[in-house]
């Protein structure tokens, strides 16, 4: 017994005559009867009884026709479930977020897009620092993660550049430093800063540092945390002053200011998405082409 076998006789049970049927499945009459026929031999019962307006079900064939259809509708649900996941309208897809890039506006926005326009595919999330994420990815533990910059660019990796932004200095408020409008460099010498440490936030940590050296001085870093949300928390309790991307500001807003950080065009925080090339297909590359599309729209 195989499928075919079973919509041949679903469709002779539902016409009630062989040669209704051969034209519903646009197959000849023979065929169809020594097809209904084998099955008959294989199952070793009748199925129909022939008279001459066409055939009827016999008790056997009653009992099959309410399995076959059960066992047809399942067939066709999973192929209808393997072509979406195939053609990326649906699966599963776990992604990765540092908790700055969590913080940028795109990715509620693209991950809310992305629901709406694929809501088969499952959308699992999980967190980590940019090193813990690139892992991550290679290992198949998550198949696309959003970050900084990359710490680094393993082969079989893409790395997508999706937005620029800029960068802010947060303040703690009542500090001499929240009195002005905007900052610069030379302003933070001296002052205690609270810095993702270079393994979770490499561009940012060593451009900072050596834009700070060519003003001809050394930051003094008060605090190397992994994560930028944790150093806003060092700010908010007075630690020290961060450089954060300036979409994390409002964060903690009874307790610190943000301030414009002037004369740094090249220290800004990009929105970089990280996936593996040769696994880019069904939900993962609906998801990637989804983004890359609405950050050019940005």
């Amino acid at each position: 017994m195989d499928l075919r076998q079973l919509r041949y006789f679903v469709a002779v049970a539902e016409e009630g005559h062989i040669t209704r049927a051969a034209a519903r499945l646009g197959i000849q009459q023979p065929p169809l009867s020594q097809q209904v026929r084998a099955l008959e031999t294989d199952l070793g019962a009748q199925l129909f009884r022939r008279h001459p307006k066409g055939v009827a079900l016999t008790t056997a064939g009653e009992a099959l026709l309410a399995d076959a259809k059960r066992l047809l509708q399942d067939t066709d649900a999973v192929v209808a479930r393997i072509r979406a996941i195939g053609a990326g309208r649906a699966g599963v897809l776990k992604i990765g977020f540092t908790s700055s890039a969590a913080a940028h506006a795109f990715t509620p926005r693209v991950l809310s897009e992305c629901r709406r326009t694929y809501p088969d595919i499952d959308l699992q999330i999980a967190e980590d620092h940019a090193a813990g994420l690139t892992t991550a990815v290679l290992d198949g533990k998550v198949q696309c993660a959003f970050l900084r910059v990359p710490v680094s660019r393993p082969p079989g990796l893409s790395f997508v550049t999706l937005l620029r932004e800029p960068v802010l200095v947060a303040v703690p408020k009542g500090h001499a430093m929240a009195k002005r409008k905007s900052l610069s460099l030379t302003d933070l010498r001296e002052q205690p800063l609270i810095l993702v440490r270079q393994t979770g936030a490499p561009g940012l940590y060593a451009n900072l540092i050596a834009l700070c050296q060519e003003k001809g001085f050394e930051p003094e870093v008060a605090h190397e945390v992994a994560r930028m949300g944790t150093a806003l928390n060092f700010v908010a309790a007075g630690a020290g002053l961060a450089i954060i991307p300036a979409s994390m500001q409002g964060m903690h807003p009874a307790a610190i200011e943000y301030r414009e950080l002037r004369g740094t065009k090249s220290l800004d925080a990009p929105l970089t998405l990280v996936y593996r090339e040769s696994e880019c297909t069904g939900a993962l590359k609906s998801f990637v082409q989804l983004a890359r599309a609405a950050a050019a729209r940005e």
